[in-house]
């Protein structure tokens, strides 16, 4: 537990307040007192209620949907506490938006990703916490620390305390070859092996599965990833694993639940048997069937005390 009298602030934004109010209540402290509001012309206030001078704030705010007006949130907080001498600014982001952006595909495109990173450390953030990064790289994007925390860890106690001692007969699905890092660690983590759903991606959102690599056959099958989008991927690769690769069920884990347009439409009809996701990015409403939601609040919180303290994180990786 952290003392009140200790010059600690923790700040949101409104992208996911409830989350921040789960974090400062596992800590044992009081959410600062700041309003983010609108001009008449769309631009954004940030008023802080409260003094930050020497303190050491914690900004959390995922640039989840409306991404860009999370993202501005964010960079004008972030600037607002620089401006008012806070001892050091932690921007707490549990979803990293652009994150996908990281690299050129094509003649003429932009690294988005590396855009906002510039963006968020010019603005004056003396250090990231996040979790799970579509791509790892993404830290060296940032010339500031940047504390990637898992949130596998969590699917694994979950999974564990469902299944049992079942799991023995159960395998950990990719839904394609760019998570399988992920995926193996989630499996060794589980005691599973691992198979691959190989799909070709045919336009931005959009894929057709090929072939499965790995025996499903008469098994469960945990599908993870680490976001679910338009559950496309995710809803396709279920399908691929019951009918062609014989599974007898799956169930599906990603991190940040983006869920953007028919997604909760996709998977409530899909062959998924449950699609368990974090609550990085408020859950959709209203609430799905097969969604559920756990908490991330307890990880966040631990790894905040120990930045305020000055100790080791590094427990939080494994």
């Amino acid at each position: 537990m952290i003392p009140h009298d200790r010059l600690i602030k923790i700040f949101t934004g409104n992208a996911n307040p409830a989350l921040a109010q789960s974090i400062c209540d596992c800590l044992g402290i009081k959410l600062g007192d700041s309003k983010i509001d609108r001009f008449s012309d769309g631009e954004i206030s940030v008023s802080f209620y409260e003094t930050v001078r020497g303190s050491d704030v914690f900004l959390c705010n995922s640039t989840c949907m409306p991404v860009n007006d999370n993202l501005m949130e964010l960079l004008i907080m972030i600037d607002a506490c620089k401006r008012a001498s806070a001892y050091r600014i932690t921007a707490v982001i549990p979803y990293f938006g652009y994150a996908r952006q990281d690299r050129k595909t094509k003649p003429r495109d932009p690294i988005s990703g590396k855009l906002v990173a510039d963006l968020i450390t010019t603005a004056g953030a003396d250090r990231i916490l996040t979790m799970d990064l579509h791509c790892s790289q993404l830290q060296g994007f940032f010339n500031i620390p940047v504390d990637n925390l898992v949130g596998g860890n969590i699917f694994v106690k979950y999974f564990i305390e469902k299944f049992g001692e079942e799991r023995h007969n159960m395998v950990v699905a990719s839904p394609d070859i760019g998570s399988v890092q992920r995926a193996r660690y989630f499996a060794d983590k589980m005691g599973m092996p691992l198979a691959i759903v190989d799909k070709r991606r045919m336009a931005a959102n959009q894929s057709d599965v090929m072939n499965i690599i790995g025996d499903v056959k008469d098994k469960d099958v945990i599908l993870f990833d680490d976001m679910v989008d338009t559950a496309g991927s995710m809803v396709g690769a279920a399908k691929s694993l019951i009918e062609t690769g014989g599974a007898t069920a799956v169930y599906a884990c990603a991190s940040h639940p983006v869920m953007s347009g028919p997604a909760g439409e996709r998977v409530d009809n899909s062959m998924l048997k449950e699609l368990v996701v974090l609550d990085t990015i408020p859950a959709p409403r209203p609430k799905l069937a097969k969604l559920t939601v756990l908490p991330v609040a307890p990880v966040f919180a631990e790894a905040i005390e120990r930045v305020y303290d000055e100790i080791s994180i590094s427990d939080l990786f494994q």
